[in-house]
């Protein structure tokens, strides 16, 4: 992602909106040369491809784009490495240990280099140069670290890895974020709800499958000193966020002082300073945004199957004939704190439906959690298929409520065990669910 210092924005109708660049000819051509100069680099200390960097930029007053892309690059795409015969601070002690012998003379730094490269060979049984050495002893610095592998982009995607930067950018302000996610495929809200947890942030969830879901985003940055630490964790979450298809948001960001706001009059005038801190106010932005914006994810999207248990369930269900509609994971259930997402929704055309899950991990600190959140959520239009091969006893797991909707499995999942239960359970719910 951008610094701040590489962010570009400006408000409109009360709102932030972030800079963008058009996928144009100019642009692109942009992209290009950038990527080239990286390729040249490649061998060149840091310090070197900053002043390439700095070059390249020249007076233009697009400076700030031209950085920004090189930015991405260098922090996205490169690899620096320290290049040293040994480990720095060790070579340093050999050579210093070497300088504290003997008077100062002309040509006394290559005598030392030589001897400390002349040791370093009888060591590592190869030829060690003076000049090695040299270039070794400060090459833990940032500015002497050297670029040994670039992963070229395609103009197009460091664009839009761009485009997306500026736009994650925004969420360093943010204090709170609501995102709606209406029904529309599925399986990829469990991507979304993995990359939630991953990032730390505290959500709370409502709505159902049928009109959609409203993450709730708040925390830390809400309650107390306001810090980017956790808009930061919510600028990570976008580009997961975009692999969901339809979706808006609405982030609500730290407010700013106004531009141009006087101090106040020092002289004494009283009716003044309290005039301008009235007029000291606070200037809360907004962003939003939605599926239509257009942006990029560089995050992979999910496997359509969690494991090879559920794609061969899967095809295995396919053969069956049956009304039943066999649909992956359709239903989020909303549970305080989190949120469970079925493996399957089983669908008959008369209207009704159970949820199947399938148990077969084996760790028991996530067979306590599954569990555990199964019993919040008081679904009773839940069939599980477990694994014969779980010692559910060990993990202190009991079944409960749930020993009468429970398919047990070996290897395979048989659908028609399923199929079977579902029918149980859907007869015994009647036309109700949950």
């Amino acid at each position: 992602m951008l610094t701040t210092d590489l962010l570009i924005t400006r408000r409109r109708n009360g709102g932030i909106v972030p800079h963008r660049l058009a996928l144009d000819v100019d642009a692109l051509e942009l992209a290009t040369e950038l990527i080239g100069l990286f390729r040249e680099a490649v061998g060149c200390r840091r310090a070197e491809l900053d002043e390439m960097l700095t070059a390249f930029e020249g007076e233009d007053i697009a400076f700030k784009i031209k950085r920004g892309l090189a930015h991405i690059l260098e922090n996205d795409f490169c690899e620096f490495e320290t290049v040293s015969p040994m480990e720095p601070g060790e070579l340093r002690r050999r050579v210093f240990a070497l300088g504290a012998v003997g008077a100062p003379s002309r040509g006394r730094r290559e005598t030392l280099l030589g001897k400390a490269a002349a040791g370093l060979a009888r060591e590592a049984g190869r030829l060690v140069t003076p000049e090695e050495v040299a270039d070794g002893l400060f090459a833990d610095l940032p500015a002497n670290q050297v670029l040994t592998a670039f992963d070229a982009p395609e103009p197009t995607a460091l664009l839009h890895r761009y485009n997306l930067a500026q736009a994650q950018g925004v969420f360093y302000r943010a204090h709170e974020l609501t995102i709606t996610a209406h029904r529309n495929t599925p399986a990829r809200y469990k991507e979304l709800f993995r990359y939630v947890k991953l990032f730390g942030l505290m959500t709370l969830i409502e709505g159902d499958a049928e009109h959609g879901f409203t993450l709730r985003v708040d925390g830390p940055a809400s309650l107390f000193t306001p810090s980017t630490r956790y808009g930061l964790a919510m600028a990570k979450l976008l580009p997961a966020l975009l692999h969901v298809t339809k979706w808006s948001l609405r982030a609500g960001l730290k407010p700013r002082k106004r531009e141009g706001e006087e101090a106040g009059d020092e002289s004494g005038r009283s009716g003044r300073v309290r005039e301008d801190a009235a007029r000291k106010e606070a200037w809360p932005d907004t962003f939003q945004m939605d599926a239509k914006c257009g942006l990029v994810s560089h995050y992979k999207a999910g496997k359509e199957f969690d494991s090879i248990l559920e794609e061969a369930f899967v095809q295995r269900w396919e053969k069956l004939e049956t009304e039943w509609r066999l649909e992956r994971e359709v239903d989020l259930v909303p549970v305080p704190g989190s949120a469970i997402i079925p493996d399957f929704r089983v669908a008959h055309p008369d209207g009704r439906s159970v949820l199947v899950e399938i148990v077969g991990f084996w760790r028991p600190e996530y067979l306590r959690k599954k569990f555990a959140l199964l019993r919040k959520s008081g679904r009773k239009d839940l069939v599980l298929a477990v694994s014969e091969r779980l010692n559910l006893d060990a993990a202190g797991v009991d079944l409960g409520e749930w020993r009468d909707e429970v398919v047990w499995f070996k290897g395979k999942l048989d659908p028609k065990a399923v199929l079977e239960r579902v029918e149980t359970v859907a007869a015994r719910l009647g036309n109700g669910a949950g």
